[in-house]
């Protein structure tokens, strides 16, 4: 990459948006490059990023993630144009399938082909965007404008309204798996993994990306990778009080390894397997499963959590940064732990900058 890596966080409003937002506003002074919004089913991220576009001037704000399935691709594509002008093109729009529960359960959509539809959305919001002509798209998920003998046999082709400040908005894929990580290295322009462990992702999505990146159209730049966990510089930060830190996000880790889908079905596990924990990765399962919570988050590994997080010394700090840089990724994702966030992203910058 000619420039360096860029910093990223989720936004977190545990303690509420507004304080949050306010936040974003100090970090991205202190070297901050990008905020990604979480949607799930609480308040939509749309009008949040709207609200970070105006109070911040440089940072970029993603959507991390927006499923397919809520909204129409038209209404995606415009959603995207609407906030990429407010942000005068500082947006990225985070695609994901997110799961039944939430699309079947709240959206009362059903859940089919996630993958195909991703990979339509993706096509859908690049044609609108260009504006070279009225949508006209029939894919096996979206079919717009609607086939003959549906609805009223009234609607047509239509163009976006306005022209969008950037046709090529880049559009980041949160992928998990197999055939989905593909489609993610062959037409996306980002993406968001969870669980990098730069040293073995190899293991796990190596094939995928390879066989991706051999079918990505020329016109793409190459793909941009964000990962990273929790961020904690400080030269005390060695044995138990690494150990300490390290731990705050076991019960997460514990959650995900242990008690996302069902035995046998769940990707976390999987990954957790595929880099070489495959014993500790059944245990936390089987622990959590039978509801000893806090036993499953003692078992996830520790190695695992100190290659996929950044804790330590400064030094170790720009080792692992190395090592990320190395893995390809271009986007370094971190949540500051402790007393001074705006501090720690300033160390991270100057880590970052110089290697």
């Amino acid at each position: 990459m000619g420039v360096g890596m860029k910093l990223s966080m989720m936004v977190n409003y545990a303690g509420g948006f507004k304080e949050a937002a306010a936040r974003v506003v100090e970090l991205e002074k202190a070297g901050l490059d990008q905020v990604w919004i979480a949607e799930a089913y609480s308040f939509d991220a749309i009008s949040q990023v709207g609200y970070l576009a105006a109070i911040t001037n440089r940072v970029e704000i993603g959507t991390g993630i927006v499923n397919v399935y809520s909204r129409s691709a038209a209404l995606m594509a415009m959603t995207g144009a609407g906030c990429d002008y407010v942000s005068d093109g500082r947006f990225i729009l985070g695609l994901g399938a997110s799961g039944p529960q939430v699309v079947e359960g709240f959206h009362g959509v059903p859940y089919e082909k996630p993958m195909q539809r991703i990979k339509e959305y993706i096509e859908v919001c690049r044609e609108v965007w260009k504006r070279e002509k009225a949508l006209n798209y029939q894919g096996q998920t979206v079919t717009a404008p609607l086939p003959a003998g549906e609805g009223t046999g009234l609607g047509k082709p239509l163009k976006l309204i306005n022209h969008p400040l950037r046709s090529d908005i880049p559009i980041w894929w949160a992928s998990l798996k197999g055939l989905s990580v593909e489609a993610t290295a062959e037409l996306a322009d980002g993406w968001l993994p969870i669980m990098f462990v730069p040293e073995k992702f190899d293991k796990v999505w190596g094939k995928q990306l390879k066989a991706g990146t051999a079918k990505r159209s020329k016109d793409l730049k190459p793909l941009d990778i964000s990962a990273g966990g929790i961020l904690a510089i400080g030269e005390d930060n060695v044995g138990d009080t690494k150990a300490k830190i390290l731990n705050m996000v076991r019960p997460n880790s514990a959650l995900y390894i242990g008690g996302m889908g069902a035995r046998g079905k769940n990707f976390y596990n999987d990954i957790c397997s595929a880099y070489g924990y495959e014993a500790e990765a059944k245990l936390v399962q089987d622990l959590y499963l039978d509801g000893k919570k806090e036993e499953a988050a003692a078992a996830v590994p520790t190695e695992m959590l100190e290659l996929t997080n950044l804790v330590g010394p400064k030094s170790f700090i720009a080792e692992r940064v190395a090592a990320f840089k190395e893995a390809g990724v271009t986007v370094l994702s971190v949540n500051p732990v402790g007393p001074d966030a705006a501090k720690q992203i300033e160390i991270l910058r100057d880590i970052v900058d110089s290697i």
